[in-house]
């Protein structure tokens, strides 16, 4: 396995930026293993510390709609090496896309926890979806053994979408008339605490209607289950307009943080959804400045506590031009304010850097992983940050 050394240290934003000398590790790359392009990462950690790293395999081309298959590799060394390829869904010749894992960890009939990987298909371009002339559907399968293998897939779009398309499905003859539709990117989440505490969470997204001017078709939204998966709940939509991408994540008293790309672009920044009722419906709304984005995905962690309050950490490409300046950002105060940073990836170093989509994973209480998108969609990469103390 080729190792890529990277050195950082750069004062970003006016927060603190640690210094780390880490390794970038080649998960996915174009060309490689059946498929011509690998997009839109998600990563996981299981119980026995193994790290599952899923993409969207893309077969002939790197177009977001086509024959895309769903794959997933595994490290047993905290993301030093990797595994070769395995196939998890596949569509026929059409799109299964948008991987959202999550490990159910609260299940008694599974105590060494369960995988849960959901995802969407489609039959036409998300501008075709867009415009009422195609579908897309929800889907999940299952590990109970750790990702070696997988069930069957299950349809839950009835129970989690909204589409207008009675000649499609004569179940799919709702109101709303909801008509694009994508999971997260990146993983899913489950509650590990309080009221809620074992509910699963997949914040997601949907255009609803005709097309409107500047995105504003768009809208984010969550769905979840508190009975690992024998049912299903639609939360309600974001209220923002242009809210597109999601993330979600675990806050203090039952309380969840919902973060997305602002697909309006009229301000470069993230938009963020406060619950107080595990994520069902929206109590507070606001446009967080502190978190520049280029109109693009990121990815939100709940990753400890203190003092009863969670942890976040959020990743995202920082930059208000272009896709690039990938920046972990850590949070003490349950994302009031973000005072630590860590470039993981910049442009204009020795090796091209240039990142889009990430998301990431923890493997201790200083490690994070961050499976991201390098060299302008060549490749997606594993990177560990080790984070300096509060």
């Amino acid at each position: 396995m080729k190792y890529i050394s990277v050195l950082t240290g750069i004062i970003l934003w006016g927060t603190t930026v640690a210094t780390a000398q880490t390794k970038v590790v080649p998960v996915f790359e174009s060309g490689q293993e059946g498929h011509a392009s690998y997009r839109i990462p998600a990563v996981v950690a299981l119980p026995n510390g193994e790290i599952l790293a899923f993409a969207e395999g893309r077969v002939h081309d790197s177009d977001d709609f086509g024959d895309i298959d769903i794959v997933m590799k595994r490290s047993k060394d905290n993301g030093n090496t990797w595994s070769a390829l395995t196939q998890v869904v596949e569509y026929d010749t059409k799109q299964a896309g948008n991987p959202a894992p999550v490990v159910d960890l609260s299940d008694p009939a599974f105590p060494h926890g369960r995988i849960f990987l959901f995802y969407n298909t489609g039959n036409e371009h998300e501008g075709t979806v867009r415009k009422g002339k195609g579908y897309r559907e929800v889907w999940y399968v299952v590990s109970a053994d750790g990702g070696s293998t997988w069930s069957a897939p299950v349809n839950i779009t009835t129970q989690v979408h909204r589409p207008n398309q009675p000649a499609v499905n004569p179940a799919y003859n709702f109101k709303e008339d909801w008509r694009s539709y994508a999971n997260t990117p990146g993983h899913a989440m489950q509650f590990s605490k309080g009221k809620y505490k074992g509910r699963i969470y997949v914040a997601a997204n949907h255009s609803a209607g005709n097309v409107k001017h500047a995105f504003e078709d768009y809208s984010a939204h969550g769905f979840y289950t508190d009975d690992h998966g024998k049912t299903f709940h639609l939360a309600e939509s974001l209220p923002i307009p242009g809210s597109n991408e999601a993330t979600a994540a675990e806050l203090s008293a039952g309380r969840l943080m919902i973060n997305t790309r602002n697909q309006r672009g009229d301000v470069k920044a993230r938009l963020i959804g406060i619950s107080d009722d595990g994520g069902a419906t929206w109590n507070k709304t606001y446009t967080d400045k502190q978190l520049p984005d280029p109109v693009c995905e990121g990815s939100l962690l709940t990753i400890g506590w203190k003092k009863e309050k969670a942890i976040l950490a959020f990743c995202n490409a920082a930059d208000t031009a272009t896709r690039d300046n990938l920046t972990l950002r850590i949070s003490y105060d349950e994302g009031n304010t973000w005072p630590k940073s860590y470039v993981v990836a910049s442009s204009g170093k020795s090796v091209p850097s240039y990142a889009a989509y990430s998301d990431i994973v923890k493997i201790t209480d200083r490690q994070i992983g961050v499976l991201y998108e390098a060299d302008n969609y060549a490749r997606i990469v594993f990177k560990m940050v080790q984070l300096s103390k509060p």
